[in-house]
């Protein structure tokens, strides 16, 4: 499943990365987009980027073509 799938309100775990350079997935990491990290996609913005997104508490920004880079696996709500 990738972040595009997803509907608003659907939860996914982060069950790995597609190829990206290692400075990228850091910079992944370090934002708590961890493997095992459930996220919840909590809006859109109205051209649909970037993507508001709800992980670990908090709630974050990500553009659409950055958050590609993350392979889900939906959970229950």
């Amino acid at each position: 499943m990738g972040i595009t799938d997803m509907k608003i309100g659907t939860r996914a775990e982060i069950v790995g990365y597609e190829e990206t350079g290692a400075g990228y997935r850091a910079k992944l990491l370090a934002l708590g987009l961890t493997r095992g990290a459930v996220i919840e996609l909590i809006g859109r913005a109205p051209m649909g980027d970037p993507l508001r997104l709800k992980v670990r508490g908090f709630e974050l920004s990500l553009r659409r073509d950055e958050a590609k880079a993350l392979k889900l696996k939906e959970v229950g709500k």
